[in-house]
């Protein structure tokens, strides 16, 4: 692996809120054309993790590299090669759609004119042209969630750290979402796609990795765990994994 191709590595990552401890020495490596996906019951550490990929959040203790950089000693590095989209999909309601996504590739150094083109491309992909002159605190959900899937893809990241990027999307822009996920992996980007949809996980993950009280239960390629499921499916080998609440 180069210096700075496309690539994540968590060593023994633990975090805590207050007495809630978040997550338990939890590792994992990540290369070049994966899409992993990171799933849990609620509570289970997934939000935690990418934030702390992320830079929100600095952990309680333990290393994340991005591409050979540490997150916490390079935080820009780091920052100009993820695109990171948040479970809470929080966007400037004061800023019309293009404000907010020309606002984004300014910040990311993306030349005017070839911010513009990026933004036709991608405007046009997610269905958002016709609403790209609307105030983002006035769309609906949905909506709002397209905008931000484009200003984390604008940059043309190579990790993509996506917590549960479906929520209130249509099966159109859902089908948009995951064929731009397996042609970033194909191109050799990273994709940590976090979520509760277990059905979307199986489908478009080649790695599904699970946590349960902040700590990794399971690690395996979706291939090797759909034989090991069997009829039972996925679910229900998943739910055997997971402790008393």
């Amino acid at each position: 692996m180069s210096a700075h191709e496309a690539s994540v590595e968590v060593s023994s990552l633990s975090h805590a809120y207050g007495a809630t401890q978040a997550l338990r020495a939890v590792s994992f490596k990540l290369t070049a054309g994966e899409i992993c996906g990171y799933v849990g019951p609620n509570g289970a550490g997934k939000s935690t993790t990418l934030k702390i990929l992320s830079g929100l959040i600095r952990p309680a203790s333990g290393t994340v590299r991005v591409c050979g950089f540490d997150v916490a000693r390079d935080p820009v590095e780091v920052k100009a090669r993820i695109g990171y989209v948040p479970e809470s999909g929080a966007v400037y309601s004061t800023l019309t759609v293009l404000e907010f996504l020309s606002l984004v590739g300014e910040l990311h150094g993306i030349p005017e004119g070839e911010s513009r083109e990026r933004l036709d491309h991608w405007l046009g992909l997610f269905g958002l042209v016709e609403a790209s002159h609307a105030m983002l605190g006035s769309l609906s959900k949905g909506m709002r969630q397209r905008a931000v899937l484009v200003s984390a893809l604008l940059h043309d990241p190579q990790v993509l750290l996506f917590d549960e990027p479906l929520t209130g999307l249509d099966v159109q822009a859902a089908r948009v979402v995951k064929a731009t996920l397996a042609g970033m992996a194909r191109a050799g980007k990273v994709v940590l796609f976090s979520s509760h949809v277990l059905e979307v996980v199986e489908r478009i993950c080649g790695r599904i990795i699970m946590l349960d009280l902040g700590r990794i239960v399971l690690d395996e390629q979706a291939c090797a765990l759909r034989r090991r499921a069997g009829e039972a499916g996925l679910e229900s080998l998943f739910q055997s994994l997971i402790g008393p609440s």
